[in-house]
């Protein structure tokens, strides 16, 4: 009980935002709408403690049509700078990519990625599941992400209220590559925010 107390916590303190609509207008998410020129990809994020080793927040970055991030009650986006529909921003260059993991990996959080190429047609049902999941409530990040996984990959990936759980059964599958993002900046990670340019990440 004690555990699953702490996981909570966790993922308030780094999610942070409530179950609200939020609908980018079409001319907005047209004009940011980035398309990767890389193979269609599942790229799983999971925030975890370094102290306790549990997992704070869950998302996925999706790259099929046009590569976008399902964050799932998450806070990167809390400045606006990005087209959003209901926790899923568009607009997802290298830049925004860069900044978006810098933002989550600091002194008491790493970010483990996980990527698997996946066909056209699934990352696009991907894309159509994360448009119709959200507004996701606090601390379910894991949940409303695993559902997704769970609803692509059947039989293979459960749905699970914990990220940690739910990136152990990601790494099951076959072809999934793993890396740890270590940073060691301030817990202050509005700073990161702060400091980036959304027009020379060629959002706007």
């Amino acid at each position: 009980m004690r555990s699953l107390f702490l996981a909570f916590c966790a993922a308030l303190t780094l999610a942070g935002c409530a179950a609200e609509s939020v609908w980018a207008p079409d001319e907005a998410v047209t004009r940011a709408a980035y398309r990767h020129d890389g193979p269609p990809r599942l790229t799983l994020f999971t925030m975890i403690n370094n102290s306790t080793g549990g997992g704070a927040h869950t998302a996925l970055m999706i790259n099929g049509s046009q590569r976008v991030i399902f964050d799932p009650a998450g806070s990167f986006n809390k400045l606006g700078s990005l087209p959003e529909r209901n926790d899923l921003l568009y607009g997802i260059t290298p830049a925004v990519e860069d900044v978006y993991t810098r933002y989550h990996a600091r002194e008491t959080f790493r970010v483990r990625i996980q990527r698997l190429d996946v066909s056209p047609e699934l990352a696009e049902k991907a894309i159509r599941l994360a448009r119709e999941e959200g507004p996701v409530p606090n601390a379910a990040c894991s949940l409303s992400t695993s559902r997704i996984l769970s609803d692509l990959f059947p039989g293979q990936i459960r749905t699970s209220w914990f990220p940690v759980k739910t990136a152990d059964a990601f790494a099951r599958l076959p072809g999934v590559t793993e890396e740890t993002l270590y940073e060691y900046d301030s817990d202050d990670n509005s700073k990161v925010l702060a400091a980036w340019d959304p027009a020379r990440a060629g959002v706007n």
